[in-house]
């Protein structure tokens, strides 16, 4: 599997976990100020903005560790461009992670991974 059909699988695989969950997705790979949102939902009134990142297996480290603070900086600017653009200044809003590793069948979801400062 190359690494755009394993992103993909990934991004499947936590799209069905967080609707499972009773989530409503409103974006899938929302693109704005050069930086992509994997997942955009609402969570009982909360605007959820989630990052996937998928992994064969844990080999390397746990996939949570490649949002270092430069990607969340970019996740935050984004999702306030995505706040701005659909008038939902006064939502209250999440950042979540969500790893999934192939090999291992396993989907994790991070809730709260990281902060608006």
């Amino acid at each position: 599997m190359d690494n755009q059909s394993l992103g993909k699988f990934g991004e499947d695989a936590a799209t069905k976990l967080v609707e499972e969950k009773g989530y409503t997705i409103l974006e899938r790979n929302y693109r704005a100020l050069g930086t992509e949102i994997d997942i955009i939902a609402m969570d009982r009134g909360i605007l959820v903005f989630i990052e996937v990142k998928t992994r064969t297996s844990r080999k390397y480290g746990n996939a949570y560790e490649a949002v270092n603070s430069f990607k969340m900086k970019n996740i935050i600017n984004t999702s306030l461009s995505y706040i701005m653009k659909n008038n939902l200044e006064s939502s209250q809003v999440r950042y979540d992670i969500i790893e999934v590793y192939v090999n291992e069948n396993l989907v994790n979801h991070i809730e709260n991974a990281f902060e608006l400062n």
